[in-house]
């Protein structure tokens, strides 16, 4: 096999490498819709990120995990108090699904929701059953939303364009 063959058949491999890593990622981005847990919001972050803010989608999801951490350890803090101070645990929960609505996770938001009722009737243990589902859901969530930053990282490796551009 002489140098131009070896150079096409590495081609051809890192091509068909490419190939897969794009359909691994929109199996992946699939099951998330399909599952319930982004909704068409997620879509509409993805189409702002372009050439001049190739990191968008990336710092919106790294900013969304980070301060999730932060204001669930806040709701567990408050709802350990003695007594309960609602109108600060609802302040937390308005915070959290605010920014689950605008980063499209829409099963964290879901979950908010039945804890915001919750603190609507004071009842403490209900919020405190809705929060463990709201950490579930949260992991959940961000757990995908990792692997699909590493999937994107993946394809850039291997000399491809970000999928969501693909679409556009």
């Amino acid at each position: 096999m002489g140098k131009s063959d070896k150079a096409a058949a590495s081609r051809e491999e890192e091509a068909m490498q490419l190939a897969a890593a794009k359909q691994e990622y929109a199996e992946h981005m699939d099951s998330l819709r399909a599952e319930g847990l982004l909704d068409d919001q997620f879509l509409e972050l993805q189409q702002l990120q372009d050439e001049s803010s190739p990191d968008f989608v990336e710092e919106v999801v790294l900013l969304f995990i980070q301060d999730s951490g932060r204001i669930i350890q806040n709701l567990t803090d408050s709802l350990e108090q003695t007594p309960v101070n609602f109108k600060k645990v609802d302040a937390h929960v308005h915070q959290f699904k605010g920014s689950s609505s605008s980063i499209g996770a829409k099963r964290v938001k879901a979950v908010c929701i039945i804890l915001h009722m919750c603190c609507d009737r004071e009842d403490q243990q209900g919020c405190l059953f809705a929060l463990e589902h709201v950490k579930r859901e949260f992991d959940l969530i961000k757990g995908k939303l990792q692997t699909m930053l590493k999937l994107e990282k993946q394809i850039i490796a291997l000399g491809g364009t970000p999928p969501f551009e693909d679409k556009l």
